[in-house]
């Protein structure tokens, strides 16, 4: 027990003396410009010689050795960033507190930075949806938000035109539905801050049934000293709604011509036909034919 009380005594006696070491800290970069990205130092490390108690010493190697250096007291020249060496070693010597630091790297430290700068961008979805039989899509997909913020490096930023969503496929969907979709970031997202990491895309389902429409046929460009008469003289319109929609369809509403100049040569019947109005709304709308016969006679 005297032993142990001795060595003990000799232990703390020791830890009281002042000594001198060598260490090494890490420094930690504070107070980066929210305008410039810090991507590269000449170092990340320094060499310090101090002076502390055993005891200070004892705490030290428990704790990680590591330094602020405030990047706002940077200077510039010649397009070169840099901090000296008596500037950053004030600002170790306020954080060794009791500590007493005799020697450091003479080293000036440089940096490179990298401008940054904001970018506005469309979302555009990569959801493919296969609908039920005798289902649609009414009308267009919803994306919420349908734009995303994006900071990072202005040279970078400059090269995104949208984003897009990561891909999904849906099968058999016969109701309106919601789904959560995460963005596809850039290959260089780890200096990419993005506004919203997920979009939410919503689609509305209906059910859809089929009509025909008999629409007149309208002879354009047609030289003045001639007559034409196509056979048939209207030409039925297939078109796809829903229910809704389709009860209210009228032959006004669709515009079929058939272009005389699209004719080749004058041993030809037939002449094509073109839809060219059909009301917005309608899920779709096919001619039931594409050419019809035609008469042409000179007046």
């Amino acid at each position: 027990m005297f032993l142990l009380c001795s060595s003990l005594i000799w232990f703390l006696n020791n830890l009281s003396e002042t000594y001198t070491n060598n260490a090494t800290f890490n420094l930690i970069f504070d107070n980066v410009p929210d305008s410039l990205l810090l991507t590269k130092t000449s170092k990340k490390q320094v060499d310090v010689k101090i002076q502390a108690t055993g005891f200070q010493f004892l705490g030290f190697n428990f704790r990680n050795k590591e330094v602020k250096i405030d990047v706002a007291s940077i200077s510039r020249s010649k397009g070169r960033y840099f901090i000296p060496e008596s500037v950053y070693r004030k600002q170790i010597v306020k954080q060794l507190r009791s500590m007493v630091l005799e020697d450091i790297d003479r080293d000036t430290l440089y940096f490179e930075f990298t401008r940054l700068g904001t970018k506005v961008v469309p979302v555009h979805s990569k959801l493919k949806v296969t609908l039920a039989q005798n289902h649609m899509l009414d009308g267009p997909l919803l994306i919420e938000p349908n734009e995303v913020t994006i900071n990072g490096p202005i040279h970078v930023l400059d090269t995104i035109k949208w984003v897009n969503t990561v891909p999904l496929d849906l099968f058999e969907i016969a109701a309106d539905f919601t789904t959560e979709l995460a963005l596809s970031k850039s290959g260089e997202s780890d200096h990419l801050v993005y506004s919203n990491n997920t979009v939410i895309v919503q689609g509305k389902v209906t059910r859809f049934s089929e009509k025909m429409v008999n629409v007149p046929i309208q002879v354009i460009n047609l030289p003045k000293r001639y007559a034409i008469r196509t056979f048939p003289e209207v030409v039925a319109v297939l078109c796809k709604g829903s229910l809704d929609e389709l009860k209210e369809l009228e032959s006004s509403g669709f515009e079929v011509v058939a272009d005389y100049n699209s004719i080749k040569d004058n041993a030809s019947k037939t002449i094509a036909l073109q839809l060219v109005r059909k009301p917005e709304n309608l899920q779709s709308a096919e001619l039931n034919e594409t050419q019809v016969e035609y008469i042409l006679k000179r007046q």
